[in-house]
Formats: structure tokens, sequence, C-alpha cells
């Protein structure tokens, strides 16, 4: 019996943790990523006018270029 129940429960057990282990993995890695943005973001915000500038994106773009919203004229041709 002992054999019966290692083959039952031994799986499940396993199966189990591993999608525990991935949606905690995934949910951190989403936390990163948000806290991320938040700090490009207000680093972004602190520069003042000229550095700004200098970089590409305007003060009212600044949270959709960091969301990979829209992009910067001009990068991708400077290359």
């Amino acid at each position: 019996m002992p054999a019966v129940l290692s083959t039952i429960v031994l799986p499940v057990t396993t199966k189990g943790t591993g999608v525990f282990s991935r949606l905690l993995s995934a949910a951190c890695e989403g936390l990163t990523g948000y806290l991320d943005r938040r700090t490009a973001i207000a680093c972004l915000h602190d520069l003042d006018d000229r550095e700004l500038r200098d970089i590409g994106p305007a003060r009212s773009h600044i949270e959709a270029a960091v969301y990979g919203l829209i992009t910067i004229s001009g990068q991708a041709d400077e290359g």
C-alpha cells in the first residue's frame, strides 16, 4: 500500500509546489518591473528641461516612453 500512496500523493504535491513557485516568481517579476518603471519615471521627472531635451522625450511623454508606448523620434535613425 505505501507504494500506491506515494505514487498518488507525491506527483500532486510536486506539481502544486511548481505551480505555486511559478506563480510567486511571476508576481515578483511583475512587481519588480513595476517598481523599476516607477523609479525610471521619477528619475526622468527629476531632470531639468535641458537634460530632458538631450534625451528626447517631452516632459508630458515621460510615462508613455518608459512604458514603451511611444518611441523617441530620431533615436532609431541615429543607430
